[in-house]
């Protein structure tokens, strides 16, 4: 496949970036489709781990939030060591820890490892994105980002296809143990296939990172464990709304250091100077967060209100992955020849009546068949977000500042799935009592099978009500969209693409 003349210097003239992408690609799909696996397994964890639904909820928030926090240097660490250095390491780490939580017996030492299988996806993340931005001309980055998008829609919906199968055939450990001959895999072709670029020095800010880790951790904690405490008092002088507030602060300082800082910020503010980097990564976190609030109250009323096996709900989602896969070749082709707002707003405008129209739909009795419709147009939301977000924000950035545009942009997409699986969890605790269903949500999952008929129609309400935390979400993002401006194929930092190319992507 063509690709223009390559953006590095250091790289041979016949080099051809698209194997070396396609092995990175691996890990990143794996690492993501972790994002997403447990949610059709919680309840089986947390029967089988003897867990309530306030504590089986970190097994993903404390994933999300190891992911989300070191991700502002990882991309650091890509550019001073090499990307692909610091990914064979995250991919390292990564699969041992997933070993190390098949292989747990405790809901306790699981949250442990899982921590540590996010600081791993953590390496991974940046290196994927700072390779297509430093091997790839900037006229054909469209088409790379695409893939790499599509990779990320992808995983997030055969998260829980995968983890459906792998829960009923084998058990939840197996959402794990998956992992570790794919990572062997991964492993070795990264080994012979990613180039060795050259590595830029760097300074690393610290407290900025310790700041932006209390800061999101407080929020995240104050969201997710306010409804246990009914957004009151935790202990004698700290209340819920007082960590939150604490959470903002302390995020605030982090935005204020990093304007203060002379040498090398983890956050280099000028490249929101740049109005698509910016909205990029705003509609990024909108995207993540709806998503991964809508996993678990659509996995609930499945395997709880209808009594579906965890393969049967994950099923649902079948329509969503076949018109994601089909539409995203298509979409990868447009995004290099028009305007990034055209793509976007269908998607979000798709996804948010997409999302509204299945909340309507999560009733006891609903046919099976009415549900894969809203499911087949979230397919056509997911094609036309991923890809056109991620190359709308990155095709301009200075190809210094590759590994920390990356790192922004990935810390952005996993902040907002750490809110959503936050404010998810919140939510449905809040519905249920609404709906005057005492205890957690966990309490209604102590056995396989449907829940009692006189639960099941209250219980269907609270996870219809929540789902529409999502379709918010994706309709501030179709406001957001509106300003995105067509993006310069020259970028700032690499080489021009040939005269032929360019006009043809014009």
């Amino acid at each position: 496949m063509a690709t223009g003349a390559p953006p590095s210097t250091d790289l041979p003239a016949d080099y051809k970036p698209w194997p070396a992408l396609w092995a990175m690609v691996i890990g990143f799909f794996m690492i993501l489709v972790d994002n997403t696996i447990v949610f059709v397994a919680t309840p089986s964890i947390a029967r089988d781990l003897q867990a309530d639904s306030n504590t089986v909820i970190w097994v993903t928030s404390a994933y999300l939030l190891s992911y989300a926090v070191p991700l502002l240097v990882t991309g650091r660490l890509g550019d001073q060591f090499g990307p692909k250095n610091v990914y064979l390491v995250g991919l390292t780490i990564f699969t041992l820890a997933s070993l190390w939580c098949g292989l747990t017996g405790s809901i306790e030492m699981l949250i442990v490892a899982r921590v540590v299988q996010g600081i791993g996806a953590a390496l991974i993340t940046p290196q994927t994105m700072a390779v297509i931005t430093r091997t790839f001309p900037p006229a054909k980055r469209g088409s790379a980002m695409a893939l790499w998008g599509a990779t990320a829609g992808v995983a997030t919906l055969v998260g829980p296809i995968l983890g459906g199968v792998l829960v009923d055939s084998l058990g939840w450990e197996w959402i794990f143990f998956i992992n570790v001959p794919v990572g062997i895999v991964g492993f070795v072709l990264a080994m012979r296939l990613v180039p060795v670029l050259t590595t830029h020095k760097h300074t690393f800010d610290w407290l900025g990172v310790a700041l932006s880790g209390v800061g999101v951790f407080l929020v995240v904690f104050g969201l997710q464990e306010g409804e246990k405490y009914d957004w009151g008092q935790i202990t004698g002088v700290i209340s819920v709304p007082l960590l939150i507030a604490v959470g903002l602060v302390v995020f605030a300082t982090f935005i204020w250091w990093q304007s203060r800082i002379k040498a090398e910020p983890l956050v280099p503010l000028g490249l929101f100077r740049d109005r698509n980097f910016s909205l990029g990564n705003g509609g990024i976190a909108l995207v993540s967060l709806a998503i991964t609030a809508m996993s678990l109250p659509f996995q609930y009323y499945a395997q709880g209100v209808r009594g579906w096996s965890p393969t049967e709900s994950a099923l649902l989602m079948v329509p969503m992955a076949v018109v994601l896969i089909v539409l995203s070749p298509l979409v990868g082709k447009l995004v290099d020849r028009t305007h990034p707002r055209n793509i976007t707003l269908v998607g979000f405008g798709t996804a948010a009546v997409s999302m509204f129209w299945l909340s309507q739909l999560l009733t006891p009795d609903t046919p099976v068949w009415q549900l894969l419709l809203p499911m087949a147009l979230f397919g056509v939301s997911n094609a036309c977000l991923w890809a056109p977000l991620s190359a709308t924000a990155t095709r301009n950035l200075p190809m210094t500042s590759a590994g920390a545009g990356a790192g922004i942009y990935n810390t952005t997409r996993q902040i907002g799935a750490v809110l959503g699986s936050a404010a998810i969890a919140s939510l449905i605790e809040a519905r249920l009592a609404a709906n005057q269903l005492g205890g957690s949500s966990g309490d209604f999952f102590s056995q396989k099978g449907s829940m009692p008929g006189q639960v099941q129609v209250p219980f269907a309400d609270a996870m219809s009500q929540a789902l529409l935390l999502p379709a918010i979400a994706f309709a501030l993002g179709l406001v957001l969209v509106l300003f995105l401006a067509k993006p310069s194929h020259a970028g700032h930092g690499g080489a021009p693409a040939p005269a032929k190319e360019a006009a043809a992507a014009e």
